[in-house]
């Protein structure tokens, strides 16, 4: 990445300037990955792409296109900026559209977050990971098969510029490992995994300790129960804990809010949650999987605290969404080059509690303490929530036998009033969670 790629953006915008745009912005994106995968020690994938991207927004008073190419080519900028105001004339007005507050961008903004490991491993080094994980996980007693192992390696740059007056461009690595195994045989065959990924490979989990552990995962879900159908305080792991983030932040879209289509639309300023829970959205963390110096209008980001003491406090807002709300931005636009800038999250977490895992469930007599989620039926209008589920029986405060095949139901705003968080958070997904325990869902299971 140099400044020859801010270079093109400036003469891209300028040929936009001169077809009659009143302002424009310009995005390119380029991305290398490499990956591997190997099962039962054969490998079976070995890929390698790379692609370039480049995205031209116009505007025309009222009015925006968008255009892009996956051609780089300065001799096309022209056409490029022609085909741009030419369907920018005949789309309808959007009186909501334009450049982000150009009061708020700030020029050249320089990358200090650590997103971009130099390191580039190669294919055998992937494949070498991917052998480990693999074996490691078929060494544990009871497995039986591999689902297969993988390791890859990815880079990708993102350049920005705008005719008011912003330019910037960050790089973002990432190396993951993963490996996926069954137990037992037959209709009883289990499977689960584990999976890590960090922009630096320094903090990458060993691929080993991967296998291991997604090997033991799954032993432990052999020969399932059905838990009985009923209300049941259920407790949440860590790496599914995080899906009511998720639900969360779709919730607090401002496009959503905007068009009166979530059911936290009235709810600014309300405690939604226990007033021991805060949540945060951090871009500025320090090697973060969802960091970055500037969002996808130039603002530069900050940390924002969504809830706090249980109350909400603020919506995800682009400046498009901010316009119909009447606010100000908050500089939570992300975009590819395809498509106009959308609200949406970053490192998204849960502040912790202050229990244990095992103080969060030791008085419950009967639970479920759920290690994996499937299928999703979300009712944005109204909150309401099911999904498939698997994980264990919590008796008398500890975790027991395995139990899988049941829907837990409820709504997103009793789940939320009724959360109780422990202490483990790790930022380990980019939307993070410690150990949560809802007080009671529908379970319908046997």
């Amino acid at each position: 990445m140099t400044a020859q790629t801010l270079s093109l953006l400036s003469d891209l915008l300028s040929h936009a300037k001169q077809a009659g745009a009143d302002a424009a912005e310009a995005v390119h994106v380029s991305s290398i990955s490499v990956g591997a995968g190997v099962r039962n020690g054969v490998t079976e994938e070995l890929e390698r792409s790379e692609t370039t991207d480049m995205g031209l927004r116009v505007f025309i008073g009222c009015k925006s296109a968008i255009v892009s190419t996956s051609t780089v080519e300065p001799a096309r900028f022209e056409q490029l900026a022609t085909q741009a105001m030419a369907m920018a004339r005949v789309l309808p007005d959007d009186r909501y559209a334009g450049l982000a507050p150009q009061a708020m961008t700030t020029p050249c903004i320089h990358n200090t977050l650590e997103l971009n490991d130099p390191s580039e491993p190669d294919t055998a080094t992937l494949l070498e990971r991917a052998r480990l994980g693999e074996e490691a996980a078929l060494a544990i007693t009871g497995v039986t098969n591999s689902a297969g192992a993988s390791a890859s390696w990815g880079r990708t740059q993102v350049s920005f510029a705008t005719t008011g007056g912003f330019s910037g461009q960050y790089a973002r690595s990432s190396h993951a490992n993963s490996v996926c195994v069954l137990a037992g045989s037959g209709e009883g065959m289990q499977r689960d995994y584990d999976h890590h990924g960090t922009l630096w490979l320094r903090d990458l989990t060993d691929a080993a300790e991967l296998g291991r552990n997604a090997g033991q995962k799954a032993v432990a879900r052999l020969n399932p129960a059905r838990p009985r159908t009923g209300r049941t305080p259920v407790v949440f792991h860590p790496r599914v804990a995080g899906s009511f983030l998720n639900h969360f932040a779709g919730a607090i879209n401002g496009t959503a809010i905007a068009r009166g289509t979530s059911f936290l639309k009235d709810k600014m300023g309300q405690a939604l949650f226990s007033s021991e829970i805060s949540i945060t959205d951090d871009p500025t963390r320090i090697k973060g999987l969802r960091s970055r110096p500037f969002d996808g209008e130039g603002l530069r980001m900050a940390p924002l605290g969504l809830v706090r003491d249980g109350v909400l406090s603020s919506w995800l807002l682009d400046s498009r969404s901010a316009r119909q709300l009447g606010l100000e931005t908050n500089a939570r636009a992300g975009r590819g080059t395809s498509g106009p800038p959308s609200p949406g999250a970053t490192n998204l977490f849960f502040e912790p509690g202050t229990l244990s895992p095992a103080e969060l469930m030791a008085d419950i007599k009967e639970g479920l303490y759920i290690t994996e989620m499937m299928g999703s039926s979300i009712n944005g209008l109204t909150g309401d929530y099911s999904r498939g589920a698997s994980g264990f029986m919590i008796r008398d405060g500890q975790i027991a036998e395995p139990v899988a095949e049941f829907t837990l139901a409820g709504n997103l705003l009793e789940i939320f009033a009724s959360m109780t968080l422990a202490n483990d958070l790790a930022f380990r997904f980019g939307t993070d969670a410690p150990t949560l325990r809802v007080e009671t869902l529908n379970t319908a299971g046997a």
